[in-house]
């Protein structure tokens, strides 16, 4: 299939419950969200009570490996099969306009299908889809075999555009008063408001013309400062990146036996403008577990002594080097017994998390003893790192504009390398869409 722009999203057909189920009841937030908090999804289940609702047809990630978990993955084949045998859908085909009110913020979403033969997972994708952090094969088979027996697909992937001048959402802001509403409601447990809109034809031509001027080859050299040419990059995963890299494993896996517009073939997504200014990229911070070694000393080691280090006196100074200083790679380190700078002079990746990343994957390989995870807020890991045993690792929130030339450079990002906003400003899954 040529690289052509126009072949990497469609408009698509869905489902939403119609007007005698509530959608406050109906749409929950994310699987993999909250999944140390099982009274969040206790709270759920109360709410949804014994209402129709995406709960029943998703598999939350904090119910994995208990009797529960396997339990309820198995009831939610049937009812998706009950939900659509009892009629309970209404058939909607369009490019929607989503408005999701955060407090103050409102981040605006466009619905559409994405091709996935334009999309690439692995590492040095040159498609016009690609993920944003390295997919895990061990995290696929178990969303392989639940997706692969589902009627059903409820989404809740964001893929990012680069639309540096927020050209498509503006025009879509300015012309959404004329658009069709199809909901407009109070999503559960203090997570905002969302409303959906279809768009009309004057809209589909400035998605289809803005997403043109993205993938043309002269302006995304000069929009990336490229020394060369690259293929161009429209859509970058966001959010899902693991549920998107399981549609496509079964897509691959059964394409040459079915026809080539078969529903499997395309994922349904909200598309959000990177820049809009309701998404705020979060660093995850990292911390070493059962490790008492001298972690500078094999950092030197590690990097041939191409690292800087200097003492900090307190944990705020550390933040506001971190944190402010962004013209160099930089990462702190926080121990029991105090906290350190420590400078990449000659980083190996386009990203100070990436070049840590390395380090710490290396070490893992003959020090597996020294258990790693990912933390999210400062004064946590200031905390972690801080108790006998343990190392924190201090990192700088990623630049939105780094995002896109990273990928493009470096290929797809380390895992856990950012977070779009925090837990209560996922996506909720809401819309349905049928891939058998």
């Amino acid at each position: 299939m040529p690289n052509n722009q126009s072949h990497a999203y469609q408009k698509p057909t869905f489902y939403l419950p119609n007007k005698a189920v509530s959608l406050q009841r109906w749409a929950v937030i994310a699987c993999d969200q909250f999944t140390s908090q099982p009274t969040y999804w206790k709270e759920v289940e109360k709410i949804v009570g014994d209402a129709p609702s995406t709960y029943r047809m998703i598999l939350p990630e904090a119910y994995l490996d208990t009797p529960r978990g396997e339990e309820h993955a198995r009831q939610t084949y049937a009812y998706m099969q009950t939900y659509v045998a009892q009629h309970i859908f209404d058939e909607f085909n369009g490019y929607v306009y989503i408005e999701r009110e955060l407090g103050s913020k409102t981040r605006h979403g466009l619905l559409l299908n994405l091709d996935l033969e334009q999309y690439d997972f692995n590492k040095g994708s040159t498609t016009l889809i690609r993920a944003t952090e390295g997919t895990i094969l061990d995290r696929l088979p178990p969303r392989i075999k639940i997706r692969e027996k589902a009627l059903l697909e409820i989404p809740h992937i964001m893929v990012l555009i680069d639309d540096r001048d927020d050209e498509l959402f503006t025009f879509l802001e300015e012309h959404s008063g004329t658009y069709k509403k199809i909901y407009d409601f109070e999503l559960m447990q203090n997570s905002g408001t969302l409303k959906g809109s279809l768009i009309d034809q004057q809209g589909e031509e400035k998605i289809k013309k803005v997403f043109a001027k993205l993938c043309d080859p002269h302006d995304f050299k000069q929009r990336y400062d490229l020394s060369k040419d690259l293929p161009p990059l429209l859509f970058a995963v966001g959010d899902g990146n693991h549920s998107l890299a399981t549609a496509k494993s079964i897509w691959d896996k059964i394409k040459h036996e079915v026809p080539p517009d078969h529903p499997a073939r395309f994922a349904l997504v909200e598309v959000v403008n990177i820049h809009d200014e309701s998404l705020v990229f979060e660093p995850i911070h990292r911390a070493l577990f059962n490790c008492t070694a001298d972690i500078v000393g094999e950092m030197r080691t590690y990097f041939r002594n191409s690292i800087e280090e200097e003492k900090v006196p307190s944990f705020k100074e550390l933040q506001n080097r971190i944190h402010h200083e962004t013209s160099i790679q930089q990462v702190g380190i926080i121990q029991p017994q105090g906290y350190t700078l420590i400078k990449f002079l000659q980083p190996t990746t386009n990203l100070t998390v990436g070049t840590l990343q390395q380090f710490l994957d290396e070490r893992h390989k003959t020090q597996p003893q020294s258990n790693l995870d990912y933390v999210h807020g400062d004064e946590v890991v200031r905390e972690l790192g801080s108790k006998t045993g343990n190392i924190g690792f201090l990192l700088p929130a990623m630049q939105k504009n780094d995002l896109f030339r990273t990928v493009i450079l470096d290929g797809s990002l380390p895992r856990k390398t950012f977070s779009m906003g925090d837990a209560r400003e996922k996506r909720f899954y809401l819309e349905c869409r049928k891939i058998q």
